[in-house]
Protein backbone atom coordinates (compact mmCIF):
# COMPACT_ATOMS: atom_id res chain seq x y z
CA UNK A 1 0.00 0.00 0.00
CA UNK A 2 1.25 3.48 -0.85
CA UNK A 3 0.30 6.64 1.02
CA UNK A 4 2.54 9.48 -0.17
CA UNK A 5 1.57 13.05 -1.01
CA UNK A 6 3.64 16.00 -2.22
CA UNK A 7 1.93 19.39 -2.16
CA UNK A 8 3.09 22.97 -2.54
CA UNK A 9 1.23 25.99 -1.29
CA UNK A 10 1.10 29.00 0.96
CA UNK A 11 0.77 28.83 4.71
CA UNK A 12 -2.37 30.62 5.92
CA UNK A 13 -2.10 29.76 9.64
CA UNK A 14 0.38 28.18 12.00
CA UNK A 15 0.58 27.25 15.64
CA UNK A 16 3.07 25.41 17.79
CA UNK A 17 2.45 23.24 20.84
CA UNK A 18 4.02 20.43 22.83
CA UNK A 19 2.18 17.18 23.43
CA UNK A 20 1.73 16.00 27.05
CA UNK A 21 4.73 13.71 26.48
CA UNK A 22 6.87 16.72 25.44
CA UNK A 23 6.95 16.14 21.67
CA UNK A 24 7.00 19.46 19.77
CA UNK A 25 4.34 19.89 17.07
CA UNK A 26 3.79 22.58 14.48
CA UNK A 27 0.39 22.65 12.80
CA UNK A 28 0.04 24.69 9.64
CA UNK A 29 -2.84 25.24 7.26
CA UNK A 30 -1.63 24.96 3.67
CA UNK A 31 -3.51 26.60 0.80
CA UNK A 32 -2.87 25.12 -2.65
CA UNK A 33 -3.99 26.84 -5.87
CA UNK A 34 -3.06 25.67 -9.33
CA UNK A 35 -4.42 24.74 -12.74
CA UNK A 36 -4.31 21.20 -14.12
CA UNK A 37 -5.53 19.52 -17.25
CA UNK A 38 -8.29 16.99 -16.65
CA UNK A 39 -9.41 15.15 -19.80
CA UNK A 40 -7.94 17.91 -21.99
CA UNK A 41 -9.77 20.67 -20.12
CA UNK A 42 -7.94 23.19 -17.97
CA UNK A 43 -9.31 23.06 -14.46
CA UNK A 44 -8.75 25.33 -11.46
CA UNK A 45 -7.61 23.28 -8.47
CA UNK A 46 -7.92 24.50 -4.90
CA UNK A 47 -7.51 22.82 -1.55
CA UNK A 48 -6.91 23.76 2.06
CA UNK A 49 -5.31 21.09 4.25
CA UNK A 50 -3.94 20.95 7.76
CA UNK A 51 -0.32 19.79 7.95
CA UNK A 52 1.20 18.36 11.13
CA UNK A 53 4.97 18.47 11.68
CA UNK A 54 5.94 16.36 14.69
CA UNK A 55 9.26 15.99 16.44
CA UNK A 56 12.53 17.80 16.90
CA UNK A 57 13.68 17.19 13.31
CA UNK A 58 11.57 20.19 12.25
CA UNK A 59 12.97 22.56 14.91
CA UNK A 60 15.34 24.20 12.41
CA UNK A 61 12.46 25.45 10.22
CA UNK A 62 9.65 25.84 12.76
CA UNK A 63 10.15 29.59 13.25
CA UNK A 64 10.09 30.23 9.50
CA UNK A 65 6.76 28.47 8.98
CA UNK A 66 4.33 31.37 9.28
CA UNK A 67 1.48 32.87 7.26
CA UNK A 68 2.45 33.93 3.74
CA UNK A 69 5.41 31.55 3.40
CA UNK A 70 5.41 29.14 0.45
CA UNK A 71 6.44 25.56 1.15
CA UNK A 72 6.55 22.12 -0.36
CA UNK A 73 5.44 19.37 2.00
CA UNK A 74 5.94 15.63 1.58
CA UNK A 75 4.26 13.09 3.78
CA UNK A 76 1.26 10.82 4.30
CA UNK A 77 -2.41 11.55 4.80
CA UNK A 78 -4.50 10.29 7.68
CA UNK A 79 -8.00 10.72 9.04
CA UNK A 80 -8.23 12.81 12.19
CA UNK A 81 -11.30 13.46 14.29
CA UNK A 82 -11.69 17.05 15.42
CA UNK A 83 -13.02 18.22 18.76
CA UNK A 84 -16.39 18.76 17.10
CA UNK A 85 -16.52 15.06 16.15
CA UNK A 86 -16.08 15.67 12.43
CA UNK A 87 -13.46 13.73 10.50
CA UNK A 88 -10.95 15.44 8.24
CA UNK A 89 -7.91 14.45 6.24
CA UNK A 90 -4.60 15.81 7.52
CA UNK A 91 -1.13 15.61 6.04
CA UNK A 92 1.59 14.34 8.38
CA UNK A 93 4.83 15.87 7.14
CA UNK A 94 7.92 13.77 6.62
CA UNK A 95 9.78 16.56 4.82
CA UNK A 96 9.21 20.28 4.37
CA UNK A 97 11.05 22.69 2.09
CA UNK A 98 10.76 26.48 2.03
CA UNK A 99 10.03 27.75 -1.49
CA UNK A 100 10.43 31.52 -1.00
Amino acid sequence: MINHLVLTGTITRSKRFDSPSGIPHKVITLEHKTQRYDDEMLRNVYCLIQVILSGKRFNSVTEELKAGVQVQVEGFISLQQGRNGQNKLVLHAENVELKT
